[in-house]
């Protein structure tokens, strides 16, 4: 599938703009398929129990369309942390029950399936949504959002952490509306999309000469000038994907994505409907987006009103960490930290998790201040 190919980052230009106001509970339950009674299991482990906690799925109409979000914490007191999902529509909330939990003792975690993607896809006419999937209208549904969770929790700011795509969206949101957030948060940071590209192919094409692999290098030699300018060839960059992640880019010493993919057979919130959305939503999005990606760059972005934090896997080349750091350097914000994740590529909250909850609960919840519990 697309979304197995590429865990990618996209954008392109336009907007379509709708209050978001309406709010859909939804009842929850264990959906069925073969993997319930796992998945039955995790609910009970997952359940929160505490007096003050918070465990809810609605749907909420952001920019005129259905859009699924589910909330969880230990103590409603806590500060909110919005997920912002990768893809775009590589949805996170089926895979998040094997990081969050601990998270949810320190922050009240909103986990969002964006507009075409995840449980979302299925809540609109996708002929409806089509013209709609352009990156300022996904910024203005995460603006849209975090409105909406303020004034149903009753917080003043939130914090916000992108990842991968969504670190696409989460930086546009930190431009435009830094008022809103106590801090931004990317992890896998995309920076600029030529630089991220050329510099992950040259990377993986060295990695494959390295081990003498004339399979790998006899592919992605054929794919060569990568990326070629700024239309973009889905199926340059799923050849360049299927040896990035061989090599580690996805998840540091390992050979494919499997395990990460396949948590979504025990998540709670996902039966098999909405798994096959999942893979449905990731089709449809990549291959009308991936192709108009290539003007993509925040590198001319010098300043943020926010502070800034980057969580960055040493062995990532699906978002290279050094473009990011670099940019960093750059920037001027009210403070800005980079956190680089030895063990890890593009999924630190996975493969670092004790250090991930560590860096969230000393360095970025104390930026909440006076609006701890």
């Amino acid at each position: 599938m697309i979304r197995r190919a590429i865990l990618a980052l996209a954008i392109f230009t336009g907007s379509v703009s709708a209050p978001a106001q309406e709010v859909e509970p939804v009842t929850a339950a264990i959906p069925a398929d073969d993997y319930a009674p796992g998945r039955g299991l995790v609910a009970d482990l997952d359940r929160i129990v505490t007096p003050n906690g918070v465990q809810e799925s609605f749907v909420a109409t952001l920019g005129g369309a259905r859009q699924y979000v589910s909330v969880r914490g230990a103590d409603r007191h806590n500060p909110i942390l919005l997920y912002v999902h990768g893809g775009p529509a590589s949805v996170e909330l089926p895979i998040s029950w094997s990081f969050q939990r601990p998270w949810e003792d320190f922050f009240t975690v909103v986990q969002w399936d964006q507009r075409a993607a995840g449980k979302s896809f299925p809540l609109n006419d996708p002929k409806a949504i089509e013209p709609t999937l352009a990156p300022d209208r996904y910024r203005d549904d995460a603006i849209e959002l975090i409105e909406l969770l303020r004034k149903r929790y009753g917080k003043r700011k939130i914090f916000l952490l992108g990842h991968s795509w969504g670190s696409v969206v989460g930086l546009s949101v930190a431009i435009k509306r830094p008022d809103l957030l106590y801090a931004y948060l990317g992890m896998g940071q995309l920076i600029d999309f030529q630089a991220n590209e050329e510099s992950s192919y040259a990377m993986v094409l060295d990695q494959a000469r390295r081990d003498h692999n004339i399979e790998a290098v006899k592919q992605l030699e054929a794919i060569a000038p990568y990326p070629g300018g700024t239309s973009l060839s889905i199926d340059k960059t799923a050849v360049e994907r299927k040896w990035s992640v061989y090599y580690g880019g996805l998840a540091a010493g390992r050979r494919d994505g499997d395990f990460y993919f396949h948590l979504g057979r025990l998540s709670p919130e996902y039966g098999l409907a909405d798994r096959k959305a999942w893979d449905a939503s990731s089709d449809f999005t990549m291959r009308r987006l991936w192709p108009k990606l290539g003007t993509i760059s925040f590198a001319r972005v010098r300043t943020l009103d926010v502070p800034v934090f980057l969580f960055l896997g040493r062995h990532d080349t699906t978002t290279p960490p050094q473009i990011a750091s670099d940019w960093l350097a750059r920037l001027k914000a009210p403070s800005k930290t980079a956190f680089l994740f030895e063990n890890s590529a593009h999924l630190p909250m996975i493969e670092e998790p004790g250090r991930m909850l560590k860096l969230l609960e000393n360095e970025v919840r104390p930026l909440a201040g006076r609006d701890l519990p």
